[in-house]
């Protein structure tokens, strides 16, 4: 459910997101508000959400509201700034540009692993690190610099530099956050995960909500509703479903690091990045190619490639287990603090 999260999350939200420029939506401000203003619709989720059973000895080691308050404030500043970056890109660049570059924030989230979780590398799982990456790689070759003549040279740099800063920033929330739910928000639980997703999102809208006031970009909101070719109404359920999706991917993400880790969680939204072209084929008529068929085999590879892994170390924990030794958990899946 949740690896389902993130692949349409992020398929919907990308391709929203470019409709709203390409239809005359000009405020990087209401975009990145867009990605973040739709935490709300998690709030029922929350409110139903099993209550957490935990032992005196956990109740005891559970961190104060302080440090808390502090770790969601810190997140969400970093989600509106990664956001915002996110939103410049895509302002600035074509699609297929745009994901090629998002592909580089498995390798920033491997080597943020690396250091923060000592994440243990297989052949298998560089084998799909590789063809992940190689996968959305090949989608520069999609770029039609005629479609981006209007651009000139410095704001297409700043788009690059911006998306290349937004996949850091992503990949390094992703090893904080499971960072956080190992050290500090322990408990099996998905109350954790809708408690990530509502007070970051929560600090990150707010932040957005005044950067579009001091930005001044406010004030030509109703003229871009006018001037919008879809009409007011597609105006304002574009904005929407881009927050709906836009949500749904956080909260896909979300709940892949907690049940797996950030490594994982990263490769799932790589894989879904080929995903993008085919549904741009599908709403706005793109052509298919030899090259988005092979970007798509290759994710597909790459992915079976780091799930053989895990199968193998399940394996291998089980045959373990029956011979009573001790049972050692996959470095996939559990990465050692």
């Amino acid at each position: 459910m949740y690896a389902f999260f993130v692949i349409f999350g992020q398929s919907a939200s990308t391709l929203l997101g470019r409709l709203y420029y390409d239809k005359g939506g000009k405020s990087v401000w209401v975009a990145t508000l867009a990605q973040l203003a739709g935490f709300p619709i998690v709030i029922p989720c929350y409110c139903l959400a099993p209550p957490k059973s935990c032992t005196k000895n956990e109740q005891i080691r559970q961190p104060s509201a302080v440090i808390l308050a502090l770790v969601y404030l810190s997140f969400g500043i970093c989600l509106v700034a990664y956001s915002l970056m996110y939103s410049i890109g895509l302002l600035h660049l074509p699609v297929s540009t745009f994901s090629l570059i998002c592909a580089s924030q498995l390798a920033f989230n491997a080597l943020f692993s690396f250091f923060l979780h000592s994440q243990k590398f297989t052949p298998f799982i560089i084998n799909s690190l590789v063809l992940l990456t190689i996968s959305s790689s090949l989608l520069i070759f999609q770029t039609n610099p005629a479609s981006h003549v209007e651009v000139s040279k410095g704001k297409y740099a700043i788009g690059f530099i911006c998306t290349i800063g937004a996949s850091a920033g992503y990949s390094l929330m992703l090893s904080l956050t499971q960072l956080s739910f190992r050290k500090l928000l322990k408990g099996e639980t998905h109350a954790k995960v809708f408690e990530m997703v509502i007070y970051q999102s929560l600090v990150a809208t707010s932040a957005a909500i005044l950067g579009l006031f001091i930005s001044g970009e406010w004030k030509g909101l109703s003229i871009e509703v006018e001037e919008f070719e879809l009409g007011k109404f597609s105006y304002a359920m574009t904005l929407i479903e881009t927050a709906i999706a836009s949500q749904l991917f956080v909260i896909g993400a979300m709940g892949l690091i907690f049940k797996v880790s950030s490594l994982f969680s990263n490769a799932i939204s790589v894989l879904g990045l080929p995903v993008i072209p085919i549904l741009a084929v599908i709403f706005f008529h793109d052509k298919m190619d030899a090259v988005k068929a092979i970007a798509m085999v290759l994710a597909i590879w790459g992915f079976v490639s780091y799930v053989y892994q895990c199968y193998l170390d399940n394996q291998s924990s089980k045959n373990e287990y029956r011979n009573g030794s001790e049972v050692s958990k996959s470095p996939l899946l559990e990465e050692v603090s």
